[in-house]
């Protein structure tokens, strides 16, 4: 059987402290989540709206099936970054001629899932865009938003989240009766266990809890000094900074916002010089870890006017880390690659923000951090395809590093594009050329490339001892050729990539040269030019071999191998993949390897070369699963489907193959899920299940036009697939047109049913469909089940009546095929109207 992947439920942060004072809207709330598909949490800054969405969803999960899902979208600037934080959160992956939306639409259809969309105010209009979208399109979807205002969008069901209750003015109170003060005491006592056992500081504490209005950020701002300042002295610091910022020194009937800007001003003055530095300089990042604080953050740059705080030694950044973690003026995230990150609660970011403005040290900062970001992003184009030897755990850990501070990099492009520092944006852009295609971000790395090609020369000279401007023009133009493959646009692409190598060469850029020539040579097989495509590439590997480039030569010998495989020419095809595998190999470029491996089992299994075909999928599918490259993943499947069907064993072939058309669907991979209906109609034929198999091709057919797929994420090797359709009878015709006519959710339905039904043996013939009566033939269960077929209902719709899981619906039907002779849900549900069958 195929190595199945579990799904994860949830990908919620795990909660470093107890949720008080929120017990009844918890309980109110989950009711809500069950009745209502969209339920928005509004309320002012600070009061806990994300704290209580993440628990209520954490409470939430058995709810939906498919799991809770949490997208954080408050640094998010753009529809695309939206859509790719969403995507993201879900596993989802782009298709490269679609919006990202329509491909989240279709990946989203069929499934029963809670998304949490935290932030939401910077791109409301956004989100409520897709939101309305996914709520239209996906029926069994829900979602949990939070944000100062309402989504505004249909069904939506908005709770104001109010500050926690406080203590009323009268003496007497129990502290236990009122969450501010829980919260309070809860927090204090962290640091000191005794604290406010006396009467005279449980009434300051009382005093404090009204005087900020039971917000609970600044409930936890002021119980963070417990310990170091008296309840005395942080009820008068507080009612001091109150007075100051205007209100009537209890907070009452003022701006909460207001309020809790004060008693950030209030923790921020209590600090010490170099902790109020290093705080407002984190105000640049999103996120971050130790080493990115100290590399930006330590050293005071000069202010505007001249003048330097004292230095921050980059050996003091822990220590201050520390106690402002401590203060709870920042929080923990989680840990990744063995570092801890960190991250400002967004109104202290905000104030931090403005402190860091008035200090006049804002650029600099920006500068430093625009750097670092630079480091990160060239470090990752420079190490993910250098022509060094180098141990792929060490290599792949760049793109992992990248991954990390995606967020900073964004801010870092964001700040560029809107300061015109043209060459810093295009420095990045190139960096995560690898990223981006990769990973299938097709969209994000176009719109950012575009943006800085779009802009004029910007305010930066090239004086910085990099590439020149004009040939970071040219590699961002080749790059984004690259990224728009998929969009199919190829009179475009090649005027442009010309364009680009014409400004790469004088800068001595060989690695865009080779990459546009290989474009080149792409373009020119599209349209038929072979002879043009194998002079490109020839001119590819001379200057990729004189310069030393390994990386390139084995791209150029993988598409001059598809070129001859696509001419029948299999011994020389075999002999160019073989040389780019050892190259690959001696470079230990793993992904390299596993996308030359595909296409050398596509070529082996052209010449029925099954045993060959077979060790390079399941080599290349170990390599594709172990680095999370899902497409690859699933086309490495799916030839190990095919090729244990051609071995013989068509209960591996449908096992392999049902995994890879669920990893492509759930995914969003159409033109995957085609290659795996394709696969499945394959296998049908041979086991004389003709019906079917015609239906499984229509319907990859039409997916295959509607996607525009080409391969499994790139465009060097395209895998064909012959979906015309198995014989030519009318019959089998009609069958065909009615798989092309197949929902995308009905297809992959129909394909699960195929692979249940073709596991069963087929040792004896099948039963007439008029030998057996509906109730000696079947179990109640299975009566049960052929009822709810015969009203039109779907797998997953009759797993979620019954209580069961769709698998075993198929499962159910697939013994229903078998025992009644059927092979089709119409034929099921033809016998049950002739029976009057009643569950």
């Amino acid at each position: 059987m195929a190595p199945q992947t579990a799904p994860a439920r949830q990908n919620l942060p795990v909660e470093s402290d107890s949720l008080i004072g929120r017990d009844r809207d918890l309980s109110d709330l989950l009711r809500l989540l069950e009745a209502d598909r969209v339920l928005t949490l509004t309320g002012a800054d600070g009061v806990g709206k994300t704290r209580l969405a993440l628990r209520l969803a954490a409470q939430a999960t058995a709810f939906f099936s498919d799991g809770v899902w949490l997208a954080a979208l408050a640094d998010a600037a753009t529809r695309a970054e939206v859509a790719a934080r969403i995507c993201g959160a879900l596993g989802i992956t782009e298709e490269g001629r679609r919006d990202p939306l329509e491909t989240l639409c279709d990946a989203l259809h069929g499934r029963r899932l809670l998304l949490v969309l935290d932030g939401v105010d910077g791109v409301a209009p956004h989100v409520a865009e897709i939101g309305a979208r996914l709520v239209a399109s996906c029926p069994a979807v829900s979602l949990l938003t939070t944000g100062r205002d309402p989504l505004r969008i249909r069904g939506e069901t908005v709770w104001r989240v109010p500050p926690l209750p406080v203590p009323p003015s009268a003496e007497g109170a129990e502290p236990a009766a009122d969450g501010a003060m829980r919260l309070f005491l809860d927090r204090a006592r962290t640091a000191v266990s005794d604290y406010a056992e006396a009467p005279e500081e449980l009434a300051a504490v009382k005093r404090i809890c009204r005087r900020v209005d039971g917000i609970p950020l600044a409930v936890e701002l002021a119980a963070a000094w417990a310990g170091r300042i008296d309840a005395e002295r942080i009820d008068a610091g507080l009612a001091a900074a109150l007075e100051s910022a205007g209100a009537d020194g209890e907070g009452n009937g003022f701006p909460r916002s207001r309020v809790l800007d004060a008693v950030v001003g209030w923790s921020y003055g209590l600090l010490s010089g170099p902790e109020r530095a290093l705080l407002r300089r984190l105000s640049v990042f999103p996120n971050w870890c130790l080493e990115l604080a100290e590399q930006v953050c330590a050293d005071a740059p000069p202010t505007e006017q001249g003048r330097a705080e004292p230095p921050l030694a980059e050996a003091e950044v822990l220590d201050l880390l520390s106690a402002l973690l401590d203060r709870s003026l920042i929080t923990l995230t989680g840990e990744h690659q063995n570092r801890v990150r960190y991250r400002l609660p967004g109104p202290v970011r905000e104030h931090a923000r403005a402190r860091l403005a008035e200090s006049g040290e804002q650029e600099a900062v920006r500068v430093r951090h625009t750097a670092r970001m630079i480091a990160v992003a060239e470090d990752l184009g420079g190490v993910a395809l250098s022509s060094h030897a180098m141990p792929w755990n060490e290599r792949f850990s760049y793109w992992d590093r990248a991954l990390a501070e995606y967020d900073n990099l964004r801010t870092a492009l964001r700040w560029s594009a809107r300061h015109g520092r043209v060459r810093d944006g295009l420095r990045i852009c190139a960096g995560l050329r690898p990223l981006w295609f990769t990973g299938c971000q097709f969209t994000e790395g176009r719109e950012w490339a575009e943006t800085f090609l779009a802009m004029d020369g910007g305010s930066q000279a090239d004086d910085d001892g990099g590439p020149s401007t004009d040939a970071l023009r040219g590699k961002a133009m080749v790059h984004l050729v690259e990224l728009s493959w998929p969009r199919k646009r190829f009179d475009e692409a090649a005027e442009q990539v010309s364009r680009g190598a014409a400004l790469c060469r004088p800068a001595g850029d060989v690695a865009s040269v080779c990459l546009a020539k290989t474009l080149l040579a792409m373009l020119a097989a599209v349209r038929g030019g072979d002879a043009e495509a194998r002079r490109l590439v020839d001119e590819v590997l001379e200057l990729a071999r004189s310069s030393g480039d390994l990386w390139h030569e084995a791209i150029a010998l993988n598409v001059e191998g598809s070129l001859n495989a696509r001419a029948g020419a299999f011994a020389e095809a075999e002999g160019r993949f073989n040389t780019a595998l050892m190259i690959m190999r001696g470079m230990d470029h793993r992904w390299g390897v596993g996308t030359t491996l595909m296409a050398q089992g596509a070529v082996a299994e052209a010449q029925d070369d099954a045993q060959t075909a077979d060790r390079c999928y399941r080599e290349a599918m170990d390599i594709h699963r172990t680095i999370g490259a899902f497409p690859e993943l699933a086309a490495c499947l799916a030839g190990v489907g095919r090729i244990a069907s051609r071995l013989g064993s068509a209960a591996q072939a449908y096992d392999y193959l049902g995994e890879s058309l669920q990893l492509s669907h759930t995914t969003g991979q159409r033109g995957g899920v085609a290659e795996a209906l394709a696969s499945i109609a394959r296998v049908a034929e041979r086991q004389e299940m003709a019906t079917e198999a015609a239906r499984c091709a229509g319907a990859a057919s039409a997916l295959l036009e509607t996607s525009g797929w080409s391969g499994p994420g790139s465009p060097r090797f395209p895998l064909s697939a012959d979906t015309s359709g198995a014989g030519t009878s009318d019959e089998t015709r009609a069958w065909w047109e009615e798989g092309r006519r197949l929902a995308l959710e009905e297809a992959v339905e129909l394909a699960a049913s195929v692979a249940e039904s073709g596991r069963m043996p087929r040792t004896r013939p099948a039963p007439s469909p008029s030998s057996a009566t509906p109730r000696t033939a079947l179990t109640p269960r299975e009566r049960q089940i052929a009822q709810l077929v015969g009203e039109g209902r779907s797998n997953r719709a009759i797993a979620e009546r019954l209580f069961i899981a769709p698998a075993t619906v198929a499962r159910h039907v697939a013994n229903i095929n078998r025992k009644m002779g059927f092979n089709s849900r119409q034929q099921i549900a033809s016998w049950v109207t002739r029976h009057a069958l009643s569950s």
